[in-house]
């Protein structure tokens, strides 16, 4: 857990240069690929995910170290072989496990926050998954369990698996030449999130191409076919919690509407989009059936609330830093309090940005928590041992942030967050 924490405040900042790169390059060509909203909620949606990794929040069915324990035939000490053989058993690992998401009802709701976005762009690959609480696919790392390849190797080696799949989430990098043939580059990946016909599930290789090319997957971008992101049910929200269990929630409607048994038992374990036939017609949702004749998600939003949203995010991230840093000082069960305390934060901010008015009813649950836990414990999170006046900063940022969410909820026409909802209806075919 501190190791991580360790790490990701080295990794965040890194990603963040990389951002403003991208984003001052698109500025200098003239192209605006990056909007402010859609940029936010990917960001705020690393961080969920950063922070639920962190907190430990998801289990795994067969631990690999069940597995290496009571399977190992060799044991391979921590070397340069063994970091690759891991390396490799884990990039066949996420080849099935990324497929699977895509094929699979329930599976889909574990992925679906990665494909969300309707741009293409660096701060997308941020768009992590906080609905996966279950691993299932542990199974897959046999290989590396019958050579007896220590946990320590496979901690080590599985955020770098995960941060060397970054760079590819770009428009700007072109075809690589021989290397296409090779590793997954941002032609390929481009084709990954694409929800043209001709590219849906497609490339679903993390690091080596050869996964799809091997089992049938793959497909080259055409220059025919220019590429159109998102994914074929629009999600229509820039808040990443919610989008995380969109997908579930509808399966549960579902199962729960349908007439027929065996679809309530079976809908989970379906193709990916599948729905009943008596609850699909009676309760249709928008699907994009052309995709170039489709309009992006953007409900009207003044420079007031763009640059308020951007404060709002610029202090969760500075807070979870801090929080990063600090682990094994707060101490449980004081970070679970700061995950609950950030999450409730993104929701509020995350729903403002959506013109939702209700967002001031959580922007209350934040203040109302911020209040309590600090007339409890006199402290937040030994903030005030790093910075001076950090308990007196958290509180004034927290009245400010409420009285500033009550001002953009009241300058938002009381129909505007339902009439943004209701373009979905207009589009069902």
């Amino acid at each position: 857990m501190e190791t991580y924490g360790f790490v990701l405040l080295f990794a965040i900042p890194f990603f963040l240069i990389l951002m403003i790169i991208e984003y001052v390059y698109q500025w200098q060509i003239g192209e605006k690929f990056s909007p402010s909203m859609d940029t936010i909620s990917s960001l705020s949606s690393g961080l969920t995910n950063s922070i639920k990794d962190i907190l430990g929040l998801s289990v795994s069915i067969i631990s690999y170290g069940y597995l290496v324990e009571n399977l190992s035939l060799f044991h391979i000490e921590s070397s340069i072989p063994a970091f690759i053989i891991t390396f490799m058993v884990l990039d066949f690992q996420g080849y099935w496990t990324h497929r699977f998401q895509h094929r699979i009802n329930i599976l889909w709701n574990n992925h679906i926050i990665h494909h969300s976005s309707e741009e293409f762009n660096l701060a997308c690959a941020l768009r992590q998954s906080i609905s996966s609480f279950v691993n299932l696919f542990t199974f897959f790392l046999l290989p590396c369990a019958l050579l007896g390849v220590e946990t320590q190797v496979i901690a080590t080696v599985a955020p770098l698996h995960l941060f060397a799949q970054f760079w590819y989430h770009t428009r700007y990098i072109k075809k690589l030449g021989w290397l296409e043939n090779i590793i997954v580059t941002p032609a390929h990946h481009r084709v990954h999130h694409a929800i043209n016909p001709v590219y849906m599930d497609k490339n679903f290789s993390q690091i080596f191409i050869f996964w799809d090319k091997w089992f049938g997957t793959f497909q080259e971008e055409l220059e025919s076919e220019p590429a159109i992101y998102g994914v074929s049910r629009p999600v229509r929200t820039w808040n990443p919690i919610k989008i995380n269990f969109q997908h579930l929630l509808l399966l549960i409607k579902d199962a729960i509407r349908t007439n027929n048994f065996w679809d309530k038992l079976t809908i989970w374990f379906r193709p990916t989009g599948w729905r009943p036939d008596d609850v699909k017609e009676k309760y249709a949702v928008e699907k994009i059936e052309d995709v170039n004749d489709y309009e992006k998600f953007n409900p009207p939003a003044d420079h007031q609330l763009i640059l308020w949203s951007w404060a709002q995010f610029a202090f969760i991230l500075l807070n979870t830093l801090f929080f990063f840093g600090s682990i094994s000082k707060i101490g449980t069960p004081n970070i679970f309090y700061y995950g609950f305390y950030a999450f409730i934060s993104i929701y509020a901010y995350t729903e403002l940005m959506d013109r939702n008015k209700k967002a001031i009813y959580w922007e209350s649950i934040r203040l109302v928590f911020v209040l309590l836990f600090l007339f409890q414990t006199d402290s937040w999170f030994g903030l005030e041992t790093f910075i001076l006046f950090g308990n007196e900063i958290i509180i004034l940022f927290s009245i400010i942030s409420w009285m500033g969410c009550l001002y953009f909820s009241l300058k938002t026409p009381s129909n505007l967050y339902q009439e943004s909802k209701k373009l979905s209806s207009l589009r069902l075919s």
